[in-house]
């Protein structure tokens, strides 16, 4: 457990970051919790928003990054997820942030990037976690196994989240898909919703916010192994106003109509399926419930790696990596957004350093996002009609991604 000291040095370096304490110049401090930290002036984006930049020492050099401090208590400010129209379809952040008219974002979950283990089956581009945006439910958690991005710490899961409820709170949460598929013959569990893998023998809906994007991805790999062989038994069913209008073997692609859901099934989840007849009645519900009662109006999935002001154990200590994480604080009325920088030279971090980072700049929790290639930070300039991308990706441009934190303002 920390003691006072070095919670009040995490206090002041947060209230630094802020601009609540910073001046003209730039800041510089050491805590317990690693090397020499220097933040940049804060900058104001928009009334409640802020830009600082920062290094950090760490043992193979020096990081740099970026970071957005939202006060959610200032009513001009929102936060929402910001997507492409689709859940499997892809978009660089700042044009996200542009459709938007975003003040500010950083790139958000990770997701089915590559698909070189099932020659023939293309990658959707779809995320791993929940999300929810502007209060509705986009799609649901793929198995822990099927997940991109690094090894989960213990006691974490695909169905973390971190969002902002209607009460304007920042908080991670645990998102948990329920719903059923209604029959004449009683209700059968659904265990997908608009996800790139279904759980083995399993029953997935795909409604029109999936996109175009082929369906046959869900069918492939197990609950804890992404490599494995796809399915050999699959269903297909597609259910408009209330009454199966098709039904075929292979999972297709192409646009979902809106009304219509596409029900696809494996194993037992096809076997189920098949008793259904075009011109049946079925009726098909689902939501993503958490573990507190006030609902999330966005949620977003990441892995969390600090909560009650602690890094998490089991975190990765060795790969150093180009990162993006957001964080939680003042009681949930401060958001935290932050990406290093991936220019030639600069230094990677590992997960637990990122950890200790964020627990430094006073976030009481935080979740790792995705990173690499991926990690992009962007703000809009007042009066500009677009937005700058602070950060340098890693691999020399945007990379196109499924889905970023979006900071909008009516200041």
């Amino acid at each position: 457990m920390k003691n006072r000291f070095v919670r009040a040095r995490a206090v002041l370096t947060a209230l630094t970051a802020w601009g609540v304490l910073a001046g003209s110049g730039a800041a510089a401090g050491a805590t317990a919790d690693g090397g020499t930290l220097r933040l940049g002036r804060a900058v104001p984006v928009a009334p409640g928003v802020a830009y600082s930049a920062f290094d950090v020492v760490v043992g193979r050099g020096t990081a740099h990054g970026h970071l957005l401090t939202v006060d959610l208590a200032d009513r001009r400010v929102t936060v929402d997820l910001l997507y492409p129209g689709a859940v499997g379809a892809r978009s660089p952040v700042s044009r996200l942030a542009d459709a938007r008219a975003a003040v500010a974002a950083v790139n958000a979950d990770f997701f089915n990037i590559t698909e070189t283990q099932h020659p023939g089956v293309e990658a959707t581009g779809a995320p791993v976690g929940p999300a929810i945006a502007s209060g509705r439910h986009l799609k649901a958690a793929v198995p822990d196994g099927q997940r991109f991005g690094p090894a989960l710490p213990p006691g974490t899961t695909n169905r973390d989240v971190i969002g902002v409820g209607f009460d304007r709170r920042a908080r991670l949460d645990r998102l948990t898909l329920r719903g059923a598929v209604l029959t004449s013959d009683g209700a059968l569990p659904l265990k997908g919703l608009n996800q790139y893998a279904l759980p083995v023998d399993g029953i997935g809906a795909f409604t029109s916010l999936w996109g175009p994007t082929s369906r046959v991805r869900a069918t492939c790999g197990t609950d804890t192994d992404r490599a494995a062989p796809c399915s050999a038994e699959t269903y297909e069913v597609t259910v408009r106003h209330g009454r199966v209008t098709k039904a075929v073997q292979v999972p297709g692609g192409g646009g979902i109509a809106r009304g219509t859901t596409t029900l696809v099934g494996r194993e037992e989840g096809a076997r189920q399926l098949r008793k259904l007849h075009v011109g049946d009645r079925v009726r098909v519900g689902h939501a993503l419930t958490g573990r507190r009662p006030a609902p999330l109006r966005f949620a977003v999935g990441g892995f969390p790696i600090v909560r009650g002001d602690e890094p998490l154990t089991g975190l990765d200590t060795v790969t150093p990596a180009v990162r993006t994480s957001a964080g939680v604080g003042g009681g949930g009325r401060r958001l935290l957004l932050l990406a290093l920088d991936g220019a030639p030279g600069r230094a990677g971090m590992t997960v637990r350093e990122l950890a200790d980072l964020m627990d430094r700049l006073g976030a009481r929790d935080a979740v790792n996002l995705d990173g690499g290639g991926s990690s992009t930070l962007v703000t809009r300039e007042p009066g500009s009609p677009g937005s700058t991308v602070r950060n340098h990706p890693s691999a020399g441009a945007e990379r196109p991604v499924p889905n970023a934190i979006g900071v909008l303002s009516r200041g």
